[in-house]
């Protein structure tokens, strides 16, 4: 018998998440972000199955974060056009951006140098980044009206100009620094008639007034709020991958006695203490706190003890159900219909979804389902 950890990822689930951001996009143009291997769902697949959407509804784009990355889906035999984020890294992947048909970034001067000096049979799209107050990539705005002349007046390296940013507080209910952000865009894209692409998860979510030309989703897509305070809109997000695993042991605990390493948690009555198949070998956050939620046969229950590489511990006390072979949801949506939120599950970690999504590793076997 196999071990029992797996990764489900539903991708039903995944299409309802961007049919959600294309009604959310109204006329704006909504690609779909799957880098770090689709935030850990396996980026050929989730690609794969969004391609496959009727004409109209499918994604005009997808994005990632590097010439690997779309390697990997062109050899996976997806042939929709692919953003590179990050642009380039050198100026010899352009051979390889241009073979592969993809789009790119730009957001340092090397990198437009080297675009210039390249000799492309077809222009090469090009999405100029503009460092409109997150200050990691991007132009400054009073450098961006030179570096979009300069593009404008190659139209045989450059085609498709269009100005893109990213939102530093776009999640957070005070819109003060994103109205700074998006007015310096604005008058930016009036300037110079260009169209834009600013908005990620959040802003496509509670933001309309940033859609511009093109959304791009990136973590709503697998079901995660990424807003400070729940919408109506992201409470329509359904769970794309669900932990599951199973009980593998019980112990039964007198009062006082520890659980695990360091004797964290310790029994405040008689307990039934589950052993658990998942850990941090596995991807599962050792940070976790006594507390933190998990199902158990559809219920609700609590992670008791430090969680260790290869298993972790589980209260099932108040589970009389709950044995050997029980199923155990980490996250995502029981088989008994219950649904434990990722975001859930990283506040106890003190951390966010994307750390816990990208970090489930190789040896978690993900499991694909749809009913299309």
């Amino acid at each position: 018998m196999a071990r029992p950890l797996i990764a489900d990822v539903d991708l039903d689930a995944l299409r309802h998440n961007y049919a959600l951001a294309r009604e959310l996009a109204g006329g704006s143009r909504a690609l779909a972000v799957i880098k770090a291997d689709a935030y850990g769902h396996g980026a050929v697949a989730c690609a794969g199955a969004l391609e496959a959407l009727p004409a109209g509804r499918r994604p005009p784009a997808f994005a990632v974060a590097c010439l690997e990355e779309a390697e990997a889906l062109r050899e996976g035999g997806i042939v929709t056009p692919i953003v590179l984020l990050e642009g380039i890294f050198e100026a010899q992947e352009l051979a390889r951006v241009e073979a592969l048909g993809l789009w790119m970034a730009v957001h340092s001067d090397w990198q437009v140098e080297a675009l210039l000096a390249y000799r492309p049979a077809r222009p090469i799209p090009v999405w100029l980044k503009v460092d409109s107050g997150m200050h990691r990539l991007g132009f400054p705005p009073d450098q961006v009206a030179a570096v979009w002349e300069r593009l404008s007046a190659a139209p045989a390296h450059a085609t498709g100009l269009l100005l893109m940013s990213h939102f530093a507080t776009a999640d957070a209910r005070d819109s003060a620094y994103f109205d700074r952000q998006l007015a310096c865009m604005q008058a930016l894209a009036h300037r110079l008639g260009a169209s834009l692409c600013l908005a990620n998860s959040p802003a496509t979510l509670a933001w309309p007034q940033a859609h511009g030309s093109w959304v791009r989703p990136g973590v709503m897509l697998y079901g995660s709020d990424p807003l400070e305070q729940p919408s109506e809109a992201s409470r329509r997000l359904e769970p794309v991958m669900t932990l599951r695993s199973e009980i593998i042991a019980v112990r039964e605990l007198a009062v006082g006695e520890p659980v695990g390493y360091a004797g964290r948690w310790r029994a405040s009555r008689p307990s039934r203490i589950a052993v658990v198949a998942c850990g941090y070998g596995d991807g599962y956050d050792r940070h976790a706190a006594d507390g933190t939620p998990v199902l158990v046969a559809g219920r609700r229950t609590a992670i008791a003890g430090k969680v260790s590489m290869d298993m972790l511990t589980v209260d099932v006390t108040d589970i009389p159900e709950a044995g050997i072979g029980s199923e155990v949801v980490l996250w995502g949506r029981s088989r008994h219909g219950a649904v434990l939120s990722v975001d859930e599950v990283a506040r106890h970690c003190d951390t966010i979804s994307y750390t816990l999504l990208t970090g489930i590793l190789p040896r978690v076997p993900r499991h694909y389902s749809q009913r299309t």
